[in-house]
């Protein structure tokens, strides 16, 4: 049975992909008349082509520009960028354009779980897993959802039903969701990041300022990154939304934060002004580092701001355990410790990283996306006993090194060979101290040597397991 006012409608989605794919198989499901168009033209697009046009969908290789004629809906990828020849062509046409977050949002069914959304440039994947080990230990069925775990689409059509959704949203994903409603949402933090997609700072921040337009409940905002507060205020929520701010700090009434290792809560109590409800320890929280910290009190917020009980918050904080490649501990080798934080791909998240360790032989180095690193080393300048650089704009950092650290020894690998991690991590060992933590956060992409990541990280910690095995 096809759902009202699908059926025969023409609806062309850009993009082949894990979004895409699974946006032009429920849209044909649905009786839509679907055309796919996608700039590739490479073997893996041909084969993923055959697979949908043998279910009956039309794909276009090739040409990603020209709008198909008849189109009276575009469901885009969430990479594409907003100033394609496509939308323009779109625009023209009087033809919404949509995103998959947005087709997932208007194919909620009547009894549709709520929404708890998470963004902001960092942090957004832990904090919602969090959030999901919170509500899970809440006894409520969930699922964390968007740019990780459950597609949203499977999310909102599949035959499991849920309480409620735990949804991280990327900047490129809101662009793309003008209906979003959530119950509650939270902006971790604001960076300079995918300035190249949104074209401005301020476009950036209006993107990510989208999740929390109509909320219900609670916009929970960093207090310690007052751009995410100006979010809240500019934001237009339902009558009765209030503002929670979380802080490492002492929580002043609506806050969440923290008082002698514990994490309170002075928002959702009964006299906020004189009261505040302990919700867990630093020590629950894995790994206890300061942005850490911040993510698992992001993620009380919303939990709280949806009803759930503190011990909930605890047992679900106790349960969480990280992604790999997210500060991850490898080993220690002759007392030196040995850190994988390769998701540090920005230098905001390289920041946080380095905060959390004293004294750091850094591993740092790849693609800089446009980025400098001027203030990153100022601040981190003194923690650091020495720099090993590896990847394609590593003289960035070197020079930032020069002017801002210039006492700290660097160590400068021309080498992008499969062995070059090997090599930074044996230069990285010779530079340190017992107590000294080897850290690699890299404040840079990975494609320069590897295909994402998780594979600069994966070779960091082979690298760093040869070295403790030839030393035991």
């Amino acid at each position: 049975m096809t759902e009202p006012g699908w059926e025969g409608k023409r609806v062309t989605v850009a993009g082949l992909g894990v979004s895409g794919i699974p946006a032009a198989r429920v849209l044909h499901g649905l009786g839509a008349v679907v055309t796919v168009v996608n700039d590739g033209d490479d073997e893996r697009s041909r084969a993923q082509a055959a697979e949908l046009e043998a279910e009956g969908i039309t794909v276009r290789l090739g040409d990603g520009s020209t709008l198909p004629e008849g189109t009276e809906l575009v469901v885009t990828a969430p990479g594409w960028k907003p100033d394609k020849p496509l939308f323009a062509a779109a625009a023209e046409a009087g033809v919404e354009v949509w995103g998959d977050v947005e087709l997932a949002w208007r194919l909620r069914g009547p009894d549709a779980a709520p929404w708890l959304a998470v963004t902001g440039t960092n942090g957004k994947t832990t904090t919602v897993r969090m959030l999901a080990s919170i509500l899970e230990a809440a006894g409520l069925r969930t699922a964390a959802v968007g740019n990780i775990g459950v597609s949203l689409l499977d999310a909102v059509l599949g035959d499991e039903k849920y309480d409620v959704l735990a949804v991280e949203l990327s900047s490129y994903q809101l662009h793309w969701a003008p209906s979003l409603r959530a119950h509650s949402a939270a902006v971790l933090n604001l960076a300079p990041d995918h300035l190249d997609w949104h074209g401005s700072m301020e476009a950036y921040a209006a993107d990510k300022g989208r999740i929390y337009e109509g909320n219900t409940v609670a916009c929970v905002y960093n207090v310690a990154d007052p751009a995410t507060e100006d979010l809240v205020r500019e934001a237009d929520v339902v009558e009765g939304c209030r503002a929670i701010g979380f802080t490492l700090g002492t929580p002043g009434p609506s806050q969440l934060g923290v008082v002698d290792g514990i994490l309170v809560d002075r928002a959702f109590v009964e006299n906020r002004q004189k009261q505040a409800q302990e919700l867990a320890e630093v020590s629950d929280v894995n790994p206890p580092a300061p942005h850490n910290i911040a993510n698992a009190l992001a993620a009380a917020a919303l939990a709280r701001a949806f009803g759930v009980e503190p011990a909930a918050v605890r047992d679900g904080l106790r349960a969480f355990r990280p992604d790999a490649h997210r500060i991850e501990f490898v080993a220690e080798v002759d007392g030196v410790a040995y850190v994988d934080d390769s998701k540090a791909t920005n230098t905001h998240a390289t920041e946080a990283s380095l905060a959390a360790y004293d004294p750091i032989v850094w591993i740092a180095g790849g693609l800089a996306k446009g980025a400098t690193f001027d203030e990153l080393v100022e601040k981190s300048a003194k923690r650091l006993r020495g720099v090993v650089l590896i990847g394609a704009d590593r003289a960035l950092i070197r020079e930032a090194l020069a002017r801002h650290a210039p006492e700290v020894p660097v160590v400068d690998l021309d080498r992008t060979d499969t062995g070059a991690m090997s090599a930074a991590v044996r230069e990285a060992a010779g530079l340190a101290r017992p107590g000294d933590t080897v850290l690699l956060a890299p404040a840079c992409a990975s494609m320069d040597m590897f295909a994402n990541y998780n594979k600069r990280g994966e070779a960091f910690a082979d690298a760093v397991r040869a070295l403790a095995a030839e030393r035991a």
